[in-house]
């Protein structure tokens, strides 16, 4: 597909006051979320739980994409309407996760690949008549104890390559995701350097595979310290290391970058934001910067339902405040 189309499709992505939800929790960890608020997990909970969240009102106002596994763009709601029919009625795009996780990473320890690539080609081709229009693809790399290794860099850099190179190739927009894991008692200093040589590889894999950049979202983490470190680093230093990691890394053509909340607690997910668009909105920064967060949308709506049918409301109530939060901070403009 043309990148003017491809394009057109990520200025929507990632248009104004508006983000996107990462609903593509697999059957696994969906069964872990449903398994805290005590519900089974059985493919009808987890499609009540997707349609509780689908038929919020007013989504689209705050929801510019939702990313769904693929038992999830298969499902409908209980009028029988697609959940791709369903969100393209309030003008949200639906998107699919096309990786099959991530696995151990051959002669290194602690470190992993992502896979999937196999039989990428078909599924795509799939999806896109099942009415997708762009697609996720995460690499995870970790950070201590001398890593992470240029090997896991490179290797999963190259995989996100071909994998971007797969969607344009089919009319979809490739979310480019390479997270740099918060876990651990890294600090801000050792999350900014794995952050820099891992943009700066996948950079240029995707120039060495002739991916159109204004045709790819990029969704990074932000840069902050580890989630066991110690005096862990505050929202301004969050927000001013991140900056300046992408304006060193992230070319000005690629249109939007939208954060992964990453494990970060509901409020400094929202903090962080907030204080990266005050640095933008100031600085003229040339990207459009937003958010695509799953637990940090879904967690307080998840506590409030508890798989029962009514406090469907009253979850629902929660995603929205949870979206309407995300998108001032989007904005530059939250306040607590």
């Amino acid at each position: 597909m043309a990148s003017a189309e491809l394009n057109s499709i990520v200025l929507k992505m990632v248009a104004r006051h508006k983000g996107i939800l990462a609903a593509d929790e697999s059957t696994g960890t969906m069964t872990k979320r449903l398994d805290s608020i005590d519900v089974e997990s059985t493919s009808d909970s987890r499609r009540q739980w997707r349609q509780l969240l689908f038929q919020t009102p007013d989504i689209g106002d705050y929801i510019s994409g939702v990313i769904m596994y693929d038992e999830t763009i298969r499902q409908s709601n209980d009028l029988g309407m697609s959940f791709v029919e369903l969100l393209a009625s309030n003008d949200v795009l639906s998107g699919i996760k096309v990786d099959n996780s991530t696995h151990d990473l051959a002669g290194a320890p602690g470190e992993f690949i992502t896979e999937g690539l196999d039989g990428l080609r078909g599924r795509l081709v799939e999806y896109y008549k099942l009415g997708a229009r762009f697609t996720k693809w995460r690499a995870l790399i970790t950070v201590g104890e001398g890593r992470p290794t240029d090997y896991a860099i490179r290797t999963n850099a190259h995989a996100l390559g071909r994998y971007a190179a797969l969607c344009q190739e089919q009319g979809l927009v490739p979310i480019v995701e390479p997270e740099i894991f918060m876990d651990g008692a890294h600090s801000i200093d050792d999350c900014r350097s794995a952050t820099k040589r891992s943009l700066i590889a996948v950079f240029e894999e995707l120039d060495a595979q002739n991916i159109a950049l204004e045709g790819i979202v990029l969704k990074p983490n932000m840069v902050i310290s580890g989630s066991d470190a110690p005096n862990r680093a505050q929202a301004t230093e969050v927000a001013r290391q991140t900056v300046d990691c992408f304006l060193d890394t992230v070319p000005t053509n690629v249109p939007g970058i939208a954060f992964l909340s990453g494990g970060q607690g509901d409020e400094e997910s929202v903090v962080n934001l907030n204080e990266i668009n005050k640095i933008a909105n100031s600085e003229k920064l040339p990207w459009e910067l937003t958010y695509s967060y799953g637990r940090g949308l879904q967690a307080a709506p998840l506590a409030a339902w508890l798989g029962r049918a009514e406090n469907v409301a009253a979850a629902q109530a929660a995603f929205q405040k949870r979206g309407r939060d995300s998108s001032a901070a989007r904005e530059g403009v939250y306040a607590s």
